[in-house]
């Protein structure tokens, strides 16, 4: 009952003046064609038993609220099943929790921190850009690793051009961070000339 208020209370929160612009400005990255696509590569990649959202932000969210299907996509993805126990709940806490271990998940198979939601961007629907966000990113992975374990068609994804880095080997590396390191140190000065115009007006303004 106690979650229950509060997941009301939530979304009886104020939405006028500022945060409503910023809550406009939040809604208009979310993409319905690449909830479409997002969609149809869940559905390929863990098979019929996730079922299909009806079309729309809030469809989408109600899907994935409560983490069974996130947790479905990235068990499908990993050998080793990182959640272990996928188990459909009416408790708030149990759904965060699940959608937690999704991102857990997720963050060790190589999503960066930046790519990443935070559980109330889906619980509460507060971001539901950063959700496509993050599962753009695991699939643009998954194709990247290319283990065998991606369903459906790679053209959905970019593949991550950072992976290439292992083919460098460790003289090429340090050769690399002698350059950045002589091209930081060339900077620096030319930095710290520039930044003298900049304090003049401090210091007129200090009392």
């Amino acid at each position: 009952m106690a979650a229950q208020g509060a997941s009301t209370m939530a979304n009886k929160g104020p939405s006028y003046g500022m945060s409503r612009q910023v809550q406009d400005k939040i809604e208009q990255k979310y993409d319905t064609e690449l909830e479409a696509r997002l969609v149809e590569w869940i559905m390929t990649q863990c098979g019929p038993a996730v079922g299909k959202p009806e079309a729309g932000k809030l469809g989408f969210q109600t899907w994935l609220k409560d983490g069974c299907v996130l947790c479905e996509l990235i068990n499908s993805l990993c050998k080793e099943k990182p959640v272990k126990k996928i188990q459909s709940s009416s408790m708030a806490f149990k759904q965060m929790e699940q959608v937690s271990q999704f991102l857990n998940a997720a963050e060790r198979y190589g999503v960066i921190k930046t790519d990443m939601f935070q559980t109330v961007d889906l619980w509460e629907g507060k971001d539901l850009a950063a959700v496509q966000r993050t599962l753009m990113a695991l699939g643009s992975i998954a194709v990247t690793k290319d283990d065998g374990a991606f369903q459906g068609d790679p053209n959905w994804f970019f593949k991550k051009a950072q992976e290439n880095r292992r083919d460098f080997s460790d003289n090429q590396i340090k050769e690399g961070k002698n350059v950045i390191g002589l091209q930081m140190g060339s900077n620096k000065g030319a930095s710290q000339a520039g930044m003298t115009g900049y304090g003049r007006p401090r210091q007129i303004m200090n009392p």
